[in-house]
């Protein structure tokens, strides 16, 4: 008796975070986990997971929703960033002006190099209200799905969503050096 073994799902070059996240969210083994973490192996991943796993990573943003900054959008829209991320992600109308379809967005591929803004022992230069700003901006130019990601990812709670464990991404990438962070 011979059985097949499923051929793992294979994404685009180049593909959104939460495109890797939720492909390794599918696959049923540990095995299949970590091979799907090592085949799309990037720098932005990687940052997001040890900002996400790494006790030593302590983000500078206030835990919880995030609320808008613009009080225009505060008085025709109803709802927070937060809310309609979410409701965005899930294809869902949104009081954001975003392209639901994402074109036009950037990812966390290209914007993880401006991450270390928000955590501890990052750029000490920044106000509270400027480090708000700029992560509200990052928000408003990801791709929805990859703007939650990042609000996962500053609470730590990417596990929420995800099926991933620092267990997995340390077996994956044995580069990682956990701890002494901030």
């Amino acid at each position: 008796m011979t059985t097949k073994t499923k051929k793992t799902e294979t994404l685009p070059p180049n593909p959104f975070v939460f495109e890797v996240l939720e492909l390794v969210s599918k696959q049923r083994s540990n095995v299949k986990k970590i091979e799907v973490l090592k085949t799309y192996e990037h720098d932005s991943l990687k940052s997001i997971l040890i900002w996400n796993f790494d006790e030593t990573v302590i983000s500078l943003l206030p835990e919880g929703e995030v609320p808008y900054s613009d009080i225009k959008d505060q008085n025709i829209y109803s709802g927070n960033l937060s809310d309609n991320l979410v409701k965005q992600a899930n294809g869902g109308e949104a009081a954001i002006t975003q392209d639901l379809s994402g074109e036009g967005k950037t990812s966390l591929r290209r914007e993880y190099q401006h991450l270390y803004h928000f955590v501890k022992g990052g750029n000490t230069t920044l106000s509270t209200i400027r480090r708000e700003s700029m992560f509200i901006n990052i928000l408003r130019g990801l791709h929805p799905r990859e703007a939650e990601v990042l609000c996962l990812v500053k609470d730590k709670k990417l596990f929420d969503k995800y099926k991933i464990t620092k267990e997995l991404v340390s077996e994956a990438y044995p580069d990682i050096i956990w701890g002494n962070r901030s």
